[in-house]
């Protein structure tokens, strides 16, 4: 089913099962061309309250209803991902720019991390785990020991992946139990609407799922601090970050935030393999992603090898309309790209030379940039740019190499190149990051592993067990003899 036309859409929000609708607005525009795509729904102090009043009332008999009820509900929910995926995927492209074949794949994804996470809270999470006398210094006593829920949770979505990036907070929160107040990135809120269209259609109970939508800006500060709130998830920016979990007193809190990945390139490589990877990992989505590789820490020896079979791969991506589905597409918008720029510019203050790239060739539209020489006393050697910029910084040793790593504010991911197994061990294990990938760039998946940051990237555990866990707490039932 693909029923998709360029219109102006609504984007409405969803409280306790009723479309919100209102006059105040926001406008949304393309990043693809600026053009006016659609309308979201700026909500007021009241509309908010009455969303999280709605969850806490609806807490009670959402979290005693069965595990397989609650599993019927977001089985019917995900159907739509299917019948209606091409629509969804031309949203997401609209809205946020991404390559149709990516924004396709995303829909793909997140259908699939769905029927996941209910196969993995069947077998794991919907059943205790039982102490007995079995257990030395248990005696006379069995304890039974469940996960249950926390409450209402508060999910906050970013633009980069309005589905996936929402369904990885929304789907294993509701799964255990709780009801969900969920506040899409202002791009990305149409797509946040169309999701609620879905769980409306799908029966759930009025305040299970609801749907917030307005300037984060403008309403961020107030929707964290409410009273009703248990536990909140978000992924977004590492500044929004901090002042959440500086509101978020006494709340269960995971946060997903910025990235710097690096990838370590050793002496002892195929140049031209690395560089295929590397380019994968750097430019998808034009560098907008928290796990894709934002800086190349390589040995000197290898270094010019190195630069030049990037720069052959930088070459063959592609550059234009995300809906011709090219490697790379406009960034989010004009804010954006005029950082990235500032960066660029910076590095080159600092003594960086360009080895290709830096042009502006469409709105909001640049080309892949590779910076070499980059000194790391220039911005683009520590700050996360979301664009398609990827800095060299060339070192003398393996020690370097990782004391440059481990000197950045950020620990998501990093990346480690090498046939030395032994070397590539020793560097992951004294990189100070949540997950090193060794031969490969980084990567969220597969979504069962544990999705973890460090330092300024946050804390908590996601992925599907642990976007469980996370949300709810242990309760023990202890029978005595």
């Amino acid at each position: 089913m693909n029923d998709f036309k360029e219109k102006i859409y609504s984007g409405k929000s969803y409280i306790n099962g009723k479309f919100i609708d209102s006059n105040k607005k926001i406008e949304i525009y393309s990043p693809i061309n600026n053009s006016h795509i659609g309308d979201v729904v700026a909500l007021s102090k009241s509309d908010i309250d009455d969303a999280f009043l709605a969850a806490h009332n609806a807490f009670n008999k959402w979290s005693f209803t069965p595990g397989y009820k609650r599993v019927e509900l977001i089985k019917k929910m995900a159907s739509y991902f299917i019948e209606e995926k091409e629509f969804l995927a031309n949203l997401i492209t609209l809205e946020v720019g991404k390559s149709y074949k990516e924004s396709l794949s995303e829909v793909e994804r997140s259908y699939q991390y769905i029927m996941d996470t209910i196969d993995y809270f069947e077998k794991n999470i919907d059943k205790p785990f039982v102490i007995d006398e079995t257990i030395h210094g248990v005696k006379n006593k069995v304890g039974k020991f469940y996960r249950v829920p926390i409450g209402v949770v508060l999910a906050i979505s970013p633009f980069n992946y309005p589905i996936n990036l929402s369904i990885s907070k929304i789907i294993p929160s509701l799964i255990v139990g709780n009801t969900v107040v969920f506040k899409p990135a202002t791009y990305g809120s149409l797509v946040g609407s169309q999701l609620a269209r879905y769980f409306d259609k799908s029966g759930f109970e009025p305040g299970v799922f609801n749907l917030v939508t307005g300037k984060g800006s403008e309403i961020g500060d107030y929707i964290v601090t409410n009273k009703y709130i248990q536990g909140i998830t978000f992924t977004g920016s590492t500044d929004i970050g901090k002042k959440i979990a500086e509101q978020a007193s006494m709340k269960k809190l995971v946060l997903e935030l910025g990235g710097k990945d690096a990838a370590i390139v050793l002496d002892d490589i195929d140049v031209s393999l690395v560089a295929k990877e590397i380019v994968k990992g750097a430019y998808g989505y034009s560098g907008q992603r928290c796990t894709a590789i934002k800086r190349i820490i390589v040995l000197n020896d290898i270094a010019d090898r190195l630069v030049i079979a990037l720069r052959e791969e930088i070459l063959k991506l592609r550059v234009g309309n995300p809906f011709s589905s090219p490697d790379i597409v406009p960034v989010i918008d004009k804010k954006s790209l005029d950082y990235v720029l500032s960066l660029i510019q910076d590095a080159l203050v600092h003594g960086a030379n360009i080895v290709t790239g830096n042009q502006i060739v469409g709105h909001n539209l640049l080309t892949p940039t590779l910076v070499d020489h980059v000194s790391l006393k220039s911005k683009l050697a520590w700050e996360e740019p979301f664009g398609p910029v990827l800095p060299i910084i060339r070192v003398k040793d393996i020690s370097e190499a990782i004391s440059v790593a481990n000197a950045s504010n950020f620990g998501l991911q990093g990346s480690v190149f090498t046939n030395d197994k032994a070397k590539a061990l020793l560097v992951a294990n004294h990189l100070n990051t949540g997950t090193v990938n060794i031969n490969k760039s980084s990567s969220r998946g597969p979504d069962i592993f544990p999705f973890v940051g460090v330092k300024d990237s946050g804390f908590g555990v996601q992925g599907i067990e642990g976007a469980m866990v996370e949300m709810t707490r242990i309760k023990g039932i202890v029978e005595n003899s």
